[in-house]
């Protein structure tokens, strides 16, 4: 016979959290060693009884399940978190993981899901449930396709001086007003808005300011 693995469970909501008791006392293996409704209650009855695993909300009132995770992590090494929580929004998922959960599941999970999960966590491994590892797999592919994703250029190949000129101009300061503005001469102004117009293959002031516009480097 397997010896019992030993769980703690921290939930604010006392018939939430007398309900997982009766729940998991019915199942062999399993023994109740613990139970608080906050997180300082919870490291209070850590210096005392050491759990396999932690049954977790990530909502309580004084500390959140994610930097309690986290301070399990560190505190007490050993001990596995398994967060139970109504919510499964993804920052709360990966917020959760990164802080060292190994499952996560909803509060809806099914008595059999919350009994496999307890004792995959406890072979030391980690269950998120269909739920939390659908939401895991669209994170993971967007995080990707977004690292993946090559960085957007203007259109346009001018440097930050030229822009300033372009964006001035545009704006109606004449070449000494601009010149004046970036501390350099009108002949360098003139020099600059020429090597703009050739890049961009304009030929009249009129286009110039339209192109500027169009490329929200002005807005009217």
């Amino acid at each position: 016979m397997m010896e019992k693995i030993k769980i703690f469970l921290v939930e604010d909501h006392d018939l939430v959290r007398d309900g997982l008791k009766a729940l998991l006392t019915s199942i062999p293996d399993i023994a109740i060693i613990g139970e608080a409704a906050n997180g300082k209650s919870l490291f209070e009855k850590l210096k005392i009884v050491q759990p396999d695993v932690i049954v977790l909300d990530i909502s309580l009132p004084d500390i959140s399940g994610i930097e309690i995770t986290r301070k399990v992590r560190m505190e007490y090494p050993l001990i596995r978190v398994l967060i139970l929580s109504m919510y499964t929004h993804e920052d709360f998922v990966t917020g959760a993981i990164r802080a060292g959960a190994k499952g996560y599941l909803p509060k809806n999970t099914s008595r059999d899901e919350l009994v496999r999960a307890i004792y995959a966590i406890f072979r030391g491994e980690e269950f998120f449930g269909d739920t939390i590892s659908k939401i895991l797999l669209k994170s993971f592919i967007r995080n990707t396709v977004e690292k993946e994703k090559p960085e957007e250029k203007p259109a346009y190949n001018l440097s930050s001086r030229e822009l300033e000129i372009l964006k001035l101009y545009c704006e109606g300061f004449i070449n000494k007003e601009i010149g004046l503005k970036l501390n350099i001469s009108v002949r360098t102004v003139e020099t600059h808005k020429n090597h703009i117009m050739k890049k961009l293959g304009i030929k009249s002031p009129v286009e110039l300011v339209k192109f500027a516009i169009r490329s929200k480097i002005i807005t009217l």
